[in-house]
């Protein structure tokens, strides 16, 4: 590659798209302190220079690898949040749906939870702010079946979701893709537990 702006695309990937799924495998296989940008961009087949073109930092390569996969997330929440099915089958699908997600994304936010402690403050405070949104829109579900009597009210909110969520980070501690379980029938499972431990009489 040249100077200048590097190519907008390498066989049929993006340089960023190149670099973040390189980065992802790196940090994966190999831990953050112990990869360095030239492990990046040699693996991703680029330069330093088209790297940093796109990235600033290989913190910035570790901001990108997450934050999508977040926002993927949160946009499907909000879809379930807004339909207008009974709040126990929305709550379902939305415990489901994180669920099988972060296991189809799993390299991305396993690399991410190892390192976040890497991040800048800045990109800390970012990404904390947008997963605190996604725990209140998804704790809200829970605070609604409350407030209609589908749920117990004895039970804490704030707990239930923290606790839900405790579970699917450890996902990746257990998790194999030759398991007997598919990922969409794990978030079924995760979904129909969280459900039974809020119903009344549970």
């Amino acid at each position: 590659m040249g100077r200048g702006r590097p190519r907008s695309s390498v066989d049929g990937l993006t340089v960023p798209e190149r670099l973040v799924r390189a980065a992802t495998e790196l940090f994966a296989e190999r831990g953050f302190d112990a990869t360095s940008v030239q492990d990046v961009v040699e693996a991703a087949g680029v330069t330093k220079g088209a790297m940093y073109h796109y990235f600033a930092s290989k913190e910035d390569l570790l901001f990108a690898i997450y934050a999508p996969v977040l926002a993927m997330q949160t946009a499907r929440l909000e879809k379930v949040v807004s339909e207008p099915d009974a709040v126990e089958r929305r709550l379902h699908d939305a415990a489901a749906d994180v669920v099988t997600t972060s296991i189809e994304n799993l390299a991305p936010s396993t690399v991410f939870f190892r390192s976040l402690h890497h991040l800048g403050e800045e990109q800390q405070r970012a990404l904390r702010r947008d997963r605190r949104r996604y725990h209140e829109m998804f704790r809200g579900l829970i605070e609604d079946g409350q407030a209609a009597g589908i749920f117990r009210r004895e039970v804490s909110a704030d707990l239930s979701t923290q606790y839900f969520f405790g579970a699917v980070h450890h996902l990746p501690f257990w998790y194999r893709p030759d398991g007997r379980l598919e990922p969409r029938e794990i978030g079924a499972e995760f979904a129909d537990m969280l459900l039974a431990a809020l119903r009344p009489g549970s």
